[in-house]
């Protein structure tokens, strides 16, 4: 774990003079709204983020913009050996939630630099009621995927940037509190593609694979109601746990 990364996360932790407000938000639950920052150290480098909640016009809802700039350093701090040290991928997240009904809604854009390929999305949350510890948080959606100089049926590179195809998913946040600090996420995600050329619905989500589940499990330990540590690992059905994505997030509500 980089030393450096550690201290600051502690630091913003102990810092008064970083609260904007009183009025703080359960950091547990997928669909909180609130101003935060967050630095993470991952197999792939550093990975910055910057959440932000706006003002929606209504007592009854809340929105925040979240961006999260991914694989900084890779080559030096993190341990796969295709990483640079440039960051790798931006993604941009517009969230809002309807205060009445427990319903969230999510524009989801990311793009990676290395492969000059992206997507976009826009999905529906909707928070279920507690059983017990347990609590689910269904979510379905569609996007479109983006990428510049992308290949097309006939083989030939299609100059500049195109959509070649679009995809759904379907999925759920599922979280179990184990005590007032502590908490467990696993939150599976079925893609699948939808239209496009042949190349994109074939192989949109690996080598003739036309759709994936995506796993996502975290452990999480609240230090104060405003600062926590989680631990993320990111696989398919096509790749194997190790070979996924693992990362260690320190996250302060402002």
């Amino acid at each position: 774990m980089n030393k450096n990364l550690i201290t600051l996360a502690t630091l913003i932790a102990l810092s008064p003079a970083l609260i904007a407000n009183d009025d703080v938000q359960d950091m547990s639950d997928p669909l909180a709204v609130y101003t935060q920052v967050g630095a993470g150290y991952t197999d792939r480098g550093l990975n910055l983020k910057l959440g932000q909640t706006f003002d929606t016009g209504s007592d009854t809802t809340m929105g925040m913009n979240i961006l999260e700039l991914k694989g900084a350093m890779g080559d030096t701090l993190g341990w796969r050996d295709y990483a640079n040290d440039g960051i790798d991928s931006v993604r941009f997240r517009r969230f809002g939630v309807d205060l009445t009904n427990g319903r969230g809604t999510q524009i989801d854009t990311s793009y990676d630099f290395n492969t000059e390929m992206g997507s976009i999305s826009y999905s529906f949350i909707q928070s279920l009621p507690a059983l017990g510890a347990f609590q689910m948080f269904p979510l379905g959606g569609v996007g479109a995927a983006f990428g510049n100089n992308i290949v097309g049926d006939n083989l030939e590179t299609q100059s500049g940037y195109s959509v070649p195809g679009t995809f759904a998913v379907v999925g759920t946040y599922t979280k179990l509190t184990i005590t007032d600090n502590i908490w467990f996420n696993y939150n599976p995600m079925w893609m699948t593609t939808l239209s496009g050329s042949e190349l994109y619905k074939n192989h949109a989500f690996g080598q003739d694979n036309s759709s994936a589940l995506a796993h996502e499990v975290a452990a999480s330990y609240q230090f104060n109601p405003r600062f926590n540590v989680r631990y993320f690992a990111n696989w398919t059905e096509h790749t194997k746990f190790k070979d996924g994505e693992h990362r260690i997030e320190f996250n302060y509500q402002l």
